[in-house]
């Protein structure tokens, strides 16, 4: 009976002595643990809330970019940290990278379509082939740019409606940027009947283009005889302005020539494929 007392005591004190000892090691895991989360986590936000301040100081870096490269950071950082308090505990982290390996794997096909737009929207904002209120015209979409966002840019069109294109259709075509040069040319014809004096109504279009001080000294304004048949006599007449006041000289021209070449056989219009827009 004694023997049996003393061996209960021995197994108690080895029992207690291992409880102890495994209290004393992962205690000091857990508190190393959480030294690690705390230390991490801060450590985490500093670098890329630093990360940030450096990448929006380079010229040409979107706001929407930095923002997207200082998230990546923050939470590629977070992940570390995690993957390295599981090794305090003795957790095969080898296993867990190749886990997040085959998932990122699995979630990027699911998302192929969504990431292609994510690395067009990266593109886009990097090279910048378009600004928040420019006038763009693509293959697939034309309008003014509003927002330009990872997934997506948003835009209104020229009769005022809400236009939303994914960045893969926007990056994988011709981009005609219309407000993006400072100076663009408009071209314009007038036809004109056979009895109608050339060389008069070419000094008169000149006088016209001449008179408007937004129109540009230098390219110097044109007017040139462009066709010749039997009926009619083709003028076209070539000029430069400012890129944001391009409309508006545009339809004044075309009211003053109306005016002043008020004949009834002259017919006054855009020359076809010369790049005219809806703005």
């Amino acid at each position: 009976m004694d023997d049996q007392a003393a061996n209960i005591v021995v197994a108690t004190r080895s029992a207690l002595d291992q409880a102890s000892a495994l209290a004393v090691q992962y205690g000091f895991s857990l508190l190393g643990a959480i030294i690690l989360l705390i230390g991490g986590w801060l450590l985490a936000g500093v670098i890329s809330r630093s990360a940030y301040r450096v990448i929006s100081r380079i010229r040409g870096i979107d706001e929407t970019l930095a923002i997207f490269f200082q998230n990546v950071l923050h939470y590629s950082l977070l992940i570390l940290v995690f993957i390295t308090v599981l090794g305090q505990f003795g957790v095969q982290t080898a296993s867990i990278i190749a886990a997040l390996g085959a998932a990122g794997l699995a979630i990027g096909l699911a998302l192929q379509g969504t990431l292609q737009n994510i690395a067009a929207g990266i593109m886009l904002l990097i090279l910048r082939p378009f600004r928040v209120g420019e006038y763009i015209e693509t293959t697939n979409v034309k309008g003014y740019i509003k927002e330009i966002g990872l997934f997506a840019t948003e835009m209104r069109t020229a009769d005022g409606l809400y236009l939303m294109a994914p960045n893969s259709t926007l990056w994988n075509t011709p981009i005609l940027n219309h407000s993006r040069e400072p100076d663009r040319r408009q071209q314009l014809s007038v036809a004109m009947g056979e009895k109608i004096d050339i060389d008069l109504a070419r000094k008169t279009i000149l006088d016209i283009l001449k008179a408007d001080q937004r129109i540009k000294a230098a390219p110097a304004p044109k007017v040139y005889l462009d066709d010749l048949s039997a009926d009619q006599a083709v003028l076209d007449i070539e000029y430069w302005t400012i890129t944001s006041s391009w409309s508006d000289v545009r339809h004044d021209v075309v009211s003053k020539l109306k005016a002043r070449l008020a004949e009834p056989d002259i017919t006054i219009k855009t020359a076809a494929g010369v790049g005219g827009s809806d703005e």
